[in-house]
């Protein structure tokens, strides 16, 4: 059965800041202490909430080795499958979408015309349940996100459809990476600035869902982060942040920059601003130390104007950011799939507003897993 972060305040009943504290520094010690497992990955996504009703989703995109990454318009009505062989899940896109695929392969970030983003990140303790025999319909991890952006306006309609566990969610290798599997959780907010964050804990889904939940990165778990970040804001964040590139660092940087940001910016003042905040918790490309020699350099970067509807793309190896306009956008049945090539490591060579530089192309094809694989993933 899921979880949903939103009782846990519930549940804790009267316990009081000091017992807080204690588990927080406790946690903030078992991840100090915790060794790096395999090559790194770490990403961060934040949201910002305006107090006129602006809503900016940021995120960066961080890897130990470089992700082949080119954005699509994805219109009404594809019908799609969730690539897991004969038991797997059937969908027709409701509504159309902007992403940013990887490796040719997934969506790992992504808007839609309704205004709901969703992003991928890593977290390596990730632990699915079994497909096989008896399983419901399968959904290749690689669809995840583009699940959420073909079916759903908001993230409210998200979150109900996935408390009901309509899905096994069947991970696979990473490209080029035999016998490394992919293991992430996802984000999603939307224009209202509703947020939940989703995992997946010894094969069961945990949602954490609410406004609260603005600010992601990877390892620990996520209740284990909101203790962490719980510790930081005791200590205050203008006497000292943490500094490193490490995800739990990461968190609280971000958490706290995104609150001290103030409410009532101008549009583009907002996405500087929290261009500004991604920026910070980034991690220079190249970047690597005796001590992290998997280190992840931060690759590219997006944010999501959810009101305007602007998806801007910031590459590390690009002089500037483009953008695509949703309001410019054909998203109607039959209007076609189109691409826009961003070349090796995205240096793309193109500023400003791009949404007229799509192509027609043929649609990418989502990685799943062969019909006779089945078994746990």
């Amino acid at each position: 059965m899921g979880g949903d972060g939103t009782d846990g305040g519930a549940r804790r009943g009267g316990r009081g800041r000091g017992h807080r504290l204690r588990v927080a520094l406790a946690a903030a010690l078992a991840v100090a202490a915790a060794p790096a497992a395999g090559p790194a990955a770490a990403c961060t996504r934040a949201v910002w909430q305006g107090s006129s009703g602006q809503v900016i989703t940021a995120r960066s995109m961080d890897f130990a080795v470089d992700i082949p990454t080119e954005l699509w318009i994805l219109p009404r009505g594809i019908a799609r499958t969730g690539e897991t062989g004969a038991n797997t899940l059937t969908w027709t896109a409701k509504h159309g979408s902007v992403v940013a695929s990887g490796f040719g392969v997934a969506t790992t970030d992504g808007v839609n015309e309704a205004g709901l983003a969703a992003n991928l990140l890593w977290l390596t303790p990730s632990r699915y349940a079994p497909f096989g025999p008896g399983a419901k319909p399968g959904l290749a991890i690689s669809l995840w996100a583009q699940w959420v952006l073909d079916n759903f306006a908001t993230v409210a309609e998200a979150v109900e459809a996935m408390r009901a566990e309509p899905f096994t969610l069947v991970t696979d290798d990473l490209p080029g990476q035999p016998g490394r599997l992919t293991t992430v959780h996802l984000s999603i907010s939307d224009a209202s600035g509703d947020s939940a964050v989703i995992e997946y804990v010894d094969g069961k889904q945990v949602i954490h869902h609410g406004r609260a939940y603005r600010v992601m990165t990877n390892e620990p778990f996520y209740d284990a982060q909101l203790a962490l970040d719980a510790y930081w804001k005791a200590v205050g964040g203008t006497a000292m942040l943490p500094g490193s590139s490490r995800a739990a660092d990461r968190f609280v940087r971000a958490s706290f920059y995104v609150d001290a940001l103030p409410k009532d910016l101008s549009p583009d003042v907002a996405l500087a601003s929290m261009m500004g905040v991604i920026r910070n918790v980034s991690t220079p490309f190249g970047f690597v130390t005796p001590q992290s020699p998997n280190n992840s350099s931060t690759l590219w970067r997006t944010l999501f104007d959810h009101q305007r509807k602007l998806y801007l793309f910031d590459s590390t190896f690009a002089p500037s950011a483009i953008w695509v306009d949703l309001r410019k956008v054909d998203f109607r049945p039959g209007a076609g799939v189109r691409k826009l090539a961003l070349g090796e490591r995205q240096a793309h060579g193109l500023s400003g507003d791009v949404t007229a530089r799509f192509v027609r192309a043929e649609p990418f094809r989502f990685q799943g897993i062969a019909p006779e694989a089945g078994g746990s993933r």
